[in-house]
């Protein structure tokens, strides 16, 4: 629950830097300090906490019943996780008796450093801490079916420490001091790793638009209800136009179609377009197989950037080949997986670069390769509506945001859509 608060303090609009950062060091030092089958129980109420909203997307595939079992199988699946770490670091704790009997020459001088330097009767210290704290740092580079949401140090991204590696070790090595030394003195170590929080709030420019939009994942493909939904995207760049604005970013897929085989709506994009940039969501058809892009209009001309990066499950199956055709045959009625384009989009507009990012893919290290000074991200949420989703997508965005330095504009169905720098964010 420690481990988790600071996502459930943003959501409710309760998150205070001192707060964040005492509740992060209080999680740490009790999970370094227990055994592996609090470990296990931590790990699995941790994916429980952090990634319960996934189970939501199965009710628009008309699968509830698959919910609680989807569920389960990402709480094991931390669980296990923090097991093995715990029970990794714990080897060294079966080699501090000495007395052991039929131990080989390179196990007895194994135990003999173990003896030393890790334990006190069969209490596991220094190198059973390090090693746990060694294994923490380690799980956000383990990404089980391709999805990289979890990471420890995230905890403190709107905290007074900072997120970066060496930091989070940092902090790891003080509480990991403390509990071997049984000084709680060495916790003050931690000032190593304070990063200054910005004092001011930063302010959308005020020639770009980000639309929010709020349609349902059932209204979205429902093709009677299509019209409507355009007139109402074209109004909404229509009121850009007459207030003077630049540049309208509308949110992923917004035009559920493929947009690339649509004239009509294209002449209506590019006739707008003369007046003001237009960055938006669509689906692109390029003869075999279907994918989800950003379409850009500017200067007269149309740029598609396709997404690099697909949500497992939900655009391509992370399955061998023959698991994968039969789910998608049984779960989704057949339909064929989305194919993700090779490498990154970046484009420019009014002379400013930014860097193509499709929701998911914009939580992900590999889009932010080169530190991009500004990206443009497009999202749907209504997949998860309602949940904590959007907050843990924000504070991640916000966690890229602060190690690259870069600045997000964030256009978003179903939750309101923002501006990130360094880390702060500021609402539509």
């Amino acid at each position: 629950m420690l481990s988790s608060a600071f996502i459930y303090l943003n959501y409710w609009g309760l998150s205070y830097p001192v707060l964040n950062t005492f509740l992060g060091l209080l999680a740490l030092y009790l999970l370094l300090s227990a055994n592996t089958a609090t470990w296990f129980v931590s790990g699995a109420l941790i994916g429980l906490f952090w990634f319960w909203w996934i189970a939501l997307s199965l009710i628009h595939y008309h699968m509830v019943w698959a919910a609680p079992i989807e569920i389960l199988i990402i709480m094991f699946t931390y669980g296990v996780l923090f097991a093995l770490i715990s029970a990794i670091a714990s080897i060294p704790v079966g080699c501090c008796a000495l007395t052991t009997p039929k131990l080989g020459f390179m196990q007895k001088i194994y135990c003999f450093i173990c003896s030393k330097w890790c334990c006190q009767g069969t209490t596991p210290y220094l190198i059973s801490l390090t090693l746990k704290a060694v294994g923490l740092m380690t799980l956000s580079y383990i990404h089980p079916f391709s999805f990289d949401w979890f990471k420890p140090e995230l905890m403190f991204v709107e905290s007074y420490l900072g997120i970066e590696k060496f930091k989070f070790a940092m902090i790891l090595g003080a509480i990991v001091l403390s509990l071997w030394r049984k000084q709680i003195l060495f916790l003050f170590l931690v000032v190593l790793a304070y990063t200054p929080t910005p004092s001011s709030v930063p302010q959308i420019d005020k020639n770009i638009t980000l639309l929010t939009t709020h349609t349902s994942v059932e209204d979205k493909w429902n093709e009677a209800l299509h019209a409507q939904q355009f007139q109402a995207l074209f109004s909404a760049i229509d009121q850009a136009i007459a207030n003077h604005k630049k540049l309208i970013i509308l949110p992923e897929s917004v035009f559920p179609i493929f947009l690339n085989r649509s004239e009509t709506l294209l002449e209506k994009l590019q006739k707008r377009a003369k007046h003001i940039s237009i960055v938006t969501g669509g689906l692109y058809w390029d003869g075999k197989t279907p994918r989800n892009s950003t379409y850009i209009f500017t200067d007269g001309k149309i740029q598609v950037a396709n997404k690099v990066l697909l949500v497992p499950f939900g655009e391509a199956n992370p399955l061998p080949d023959f698991l994968s055709d039969w789910v998608n045959e049984v779960f989704y009625d057949g339909a064929i997986d989305y194919k993700a384009s090779s490498k990154i989009s970046d484009y420019q507009i009014d002379g400013k670069t930014y860097r193509n990012a499709i929701c998911f893919e914009a939580t992900s290290e590999k889009l932010y390769e080169g530190y991009p000074k500004n990206m443009i991200v497009l999202s749907n949420n209504g997949w998860f509506h309602p949940s904590m989703e959007p907050t843990l997508q924000q504070l991640l965005l916000q966690y890229y945001s602060k190690k690259y330095g870069t600045t997000i504009y964030h256009s978003i169905n179903m939750s309101s859509s923002y501006m990130i720098k360094n880390a702060k964010v500021t609402k539509e």
